[in-house]
C-alpha cells in the first residue's frame, strides 16, 4: 500500500523502524548492521531498509530534518505499514553542563516551541512522553552495559538558527538537558495513533561550551548509539512478537 511518500507493500515494514534524520545514515545502518536487507522505497532519496540484527527483523526509515518532515514518515509508516514502534536516534545539542560530547541522552519527556503537538492532540495542555516500557528497557539495557544514559526533558525546536539569545540560559534554569528538531512530532503523533515511541540523541555540541564533535568523533559517537538502539528495538519487536 503506496503513500504519497513512502512506496512499498504493506508488510514490506518490519514492527519497529529505528528512524535517523540522514537518509544516508538510514543506509549506512541498513549496510554495516543488518543482515538479509532489502530496499523497500526509496521515494525523493528517502530510503527505507527491512533487515534482521541478531535475527530479529528490524526496519530503518529516514525522518528527514524538522517535526513537518519526521511528522509525515512517522504518520505514514504507523497509519498505512501495520508499524508499532518508531525509535528515533539522532544528534542534539547540549544545555547543561553536566553533560559531555558524546553523551548519550533517552528522552523521558519533550517540550517544544511549536503549535504541531497542541493540533494534533486537540488541547492546548499536553504531555509528551515515551512508551513507559520503551524508557525502562533504554534504562535497564544501559545499567547492564555500562553506558552513561541521561534521561530527561528535551527540547525540539521549529528554529535552527534560534534568534533567542537568552534560550540557553532559560533552558538550563528549567533542567532541559538538550535541543533537537523532531522528537515532539514522535512523540504526539504516537499518541494520536495509539502506538509506541522512543527518542535516543547524542550530544554532538555542546551550546553553552562551544565545543563540537570532529567528523570521526561523530561517526564513531553514533556507531555507539546505533548499538544501543538496535539492542533496544530487538527487545521491543520480540515483546510485540
Amino acid at each position: 500500500m503506496s503513500t504519497p511518500h513512502i512506496e512499498a507493500e504493506a508488510d514490506d515494514f518490519a514492527k519497529v523502524v529505528l528512524m535517523p534524520g540522514d537518509p544516508r545514515r538510514a543506509t549506512y545502518i541498513a549496510e554495516n548492521y543488518l543482515q538479509d536487507t532489502q530496499l523497500v522505497t526509496d521515494v525523493r532519496n528517502a530510503v527505507g531498509y527491512t533487515g534482521y540484527y541478531q535475527g530479529t527483523e528490524i526496519s530503518v526509515m529516514p525522518s528527514g530534518m524538522g517535526m513537518p518532515s519526521a511528522a509525515i514518515y512517522i504518520t505514514e509508516l504507523y497509519r498505512s505499514f501495520e508499524v508499532e514502534t518508531i525509535i528515533r536516534i539522532g544528534t542534539a545539542g547540549g544545555f547543561l553542563p553536566e553533560l559531555d560530547l558524546r553523551d548519550m541522552v533517552v528522552a523521558s519527556g519533550c517540550i517544544t516551541n511549536s503549535r504541531m503537538p497542541e493540533l494534533l492532540l486537540g488541547k492546548s495542555e499536553y504531555d509528551l512522553t515515551p512508551t513507559p516500557s520503551l524508557l525502562t528497557a533504554a534504562v535497564d539495557l544501559s545499567v547492564e552495559t555500562g553506558l552513561t544514559l541521561h534521561s530527561g526533558t528535551i527540547f525540539t525546536s521549529d528554529i535552527f538558527y534560534e534568534p533567542d539569545d537568552g534560550l540557553n540560559s532559560r533552558m538550563i534554569q528549567d533542567g532541559v538537558l538538550c535541543v533537537e528538531m523532531e522528537t515532539a512530532a514522535l512523540y504526539a503523533i504516537a499518541q494520536v495513533e495509539k502506538k509506541q515511541a522512543l527518542s535516543l540523541v547524542t550530544i554532538s555540541d555542546h551550546l553553552t561550551r562551544g565545543t563540537h564533535l570532529s567528523p570521526e568523533e561523530r561517526q564513531s559517537t553514533l556507531d555507539e548509539m546505533i548499538s544501543f538502539s538496535l539492542k533496544v528495538a530487538s527487545k521491543e519487536a520480540e515483546a510485540i512478537g
